[in-house]
């Protein structure tokens, strides 16, 4: 996998994600306003003539030689030890993990897997797994594989789930992506290490951190934001009532994703977390892979689908549009949003906006869970 940034252009977002007070919302729309983030460092002193409302302080902070001084650092152990960068407007970028607001501007993958493939799932869950939840896992992540040996498991490499969910996946020969706290330089926790090279020809290892960044508590808690945002469904196997776990299925509901809990005996601390997201709709109970597929619509039948709906059926649709009720024509029971996004290839504050403009014109309709149907 190849990034098609030029080095420029890396070293400036590199720099970016170290100057102080600018995180990645800031980032975005800074770099959406100039046009990149090398323009942003070469018309600093321009800023306010091009950008009215920005800040002084914030053309004040972006003059800092220190940040650029670690952004050639860091260069230098990419080439070294040939890290693929992915800027969040490269191709190879996490196509559902962009659509968040809070996505980070670059991230360092070390794998050989796709990205976007076609159904992508979190699976998440307590450090102190139990017996069930280990084997929960394995056969959630064996009948998931059966059926779709191109799905992509994404979790934390963290003790617990995590590694459970991670080895399923090897196991069973599905591509897997574990979100890292902390730079590629090291393994965190380093048993994990061997799972991690075995990840590596079988997926990767992601993370938004550079080198020699240590694996602090607020790391973990920022890198969940990766994980919920990379899929389509996040899973919880099992969770205390307090966790890393629950904070990924919350980032995940707030992003619109759908999030699933398995259920566990009534007197299980290891599942207290599971049952409350289930008790406050925070996540749908399932029981099985069926389960989860059912609730995705990934059991619709790919054969014997309708034709595309054509164009002079609706011949007002612009071209976006048009895209979208082909793309529905062909699913009758429907699709979700996620879906579309990566199927159109239309971002989604866009797609919602035609969703919503072709729900007024009476041609799509929402349905439960984010799912799109054509009427009619």
């Amino acid at each position: 996998m190849r990034s098609n940034m030029d080095n420029r252009e890396l070293l400036s977002l590199i720099a970016l994600q170290h100057i102080p007070g600018i995180g990645s919302i800031t980032a975005k729309r800074l770099i959406e306003a100039i046009g990149s983030a090398t323009a942003l460092f070469e018309q600093r002193t321009e800023l306010s003539s091009i950008i009215p409302d920005v800040r002084p302080s914030l053309i004040e902070a972006l003059n800092c030689p220190a940040a650029h001084r670690r952004a050639e650092q860091e260069l230098e152990f990419i080439e070294k030890h040939h890290i693929t960068s992915l800027g969040y407007h490269d191709e190879a970028y996490p196509s559902r993990l962009r659509e968040c607001d809070d996505a980070p501007i670059l991230l360092f993958y070390r794998g050989n897997t796709n990205l976007n493939p076609h159904r992508v799932v979190s699976i998440v869950g307590t450090r102190k797994c139990s017996d069930y939840g280990r084997d929960l896992c394995d056969s959630l992540v064996r009948d998931l594989a059966s059926q779709y040996p191109d799905m992509l498991i994404i979790s934390g490499l963290a003790y617990g789930i995590d590694v459970c969910a991670h080895r399923a996946a090897i196991k069973y020969n599905l591509a897997t992506v574990g979100v890292l706290a902390h730079g590629l330089d090291r393994i965190y926790p380093s048993v994990h290490r061997n799972v991690a090279a075995q990840m590596t020809q079988c997926g990767g290892l992601l993370t938004e951190y550079v080198s020699f960044t240590e694996p602090e508590r607020q790391n973990f808690l920022q890198r969940n934001r990766i994980v919920a945002g990379m899929a389509d469904a996040t899973i919880v196997v099992e969770s205390a009532s307090k966790g890393g776990a629950l904070v990924t299925a919350n980032i995940a509901n707030s992003y619109g994703r759908d999030c699933f809990a398995f259920p566990g005996r009534i007197y299980d601390s290891t599942s207290a977390g599971c049952h409350r997201l289930v008790r406050h709709h925070q996540a749908a109970l399932i029981t099985s892979a069926d389960d989860l597929i059912e609730a995705m619509l990934w059991d619709t039948p790919q054969s014997g689908r309708p034709e595309v709906i054509q164009r002079t059926l609706f011949p007002t649709l612009n071209d976006d549009e048009t895209r979208v009720v082909g793309l529905l024509g062909q699913h009758p029971d429907g699709l979700h949003i996620n879906t579309l996004v990566v199927e159109s290839g239309i971002p989604i504050n866009r797609l919602s906006a035609h969703l919503f403009e072709l729900e007024l014109r009476g041609i799509v309709r929402p349905t439960a869970g984010n799912v799109y149907r054509i009427i009619g």
